[in-house]
């Protein structure tokens, strides 16, 4: 049976992404995610992680124009 919780490298793997780019989708609130144990290491449902997968997120959306 699938882990319902993935480290921030496992949800990396399924839209075929960086970690540092799971990292920054949940820094800016694009993908929900807890924080546990003293170190504060990252988890993620995977049923977030297969909604971004399944919306195409590849990178992270631009915010806004740079000058």
């Amino acid at each position: 049976m699938p882990q319902p919780w993935l480290t921030a490298g496992d949800a990396a793997a399924s839209p075929h992404v960086h970690v540092n780019t799971i990292r920054r989708w949940s820094d800016l609130g694009l993908l929900q995610g807890e924080r546990i144990g003293p170190r504060g290491d990252r988890r993620f449902p995977r049923a977030e992680v297969e909604k971004m997968r399944r919306r195409g997120y590849t990178r992270t959306p631009v915010q806004e124009e740079r000058p």
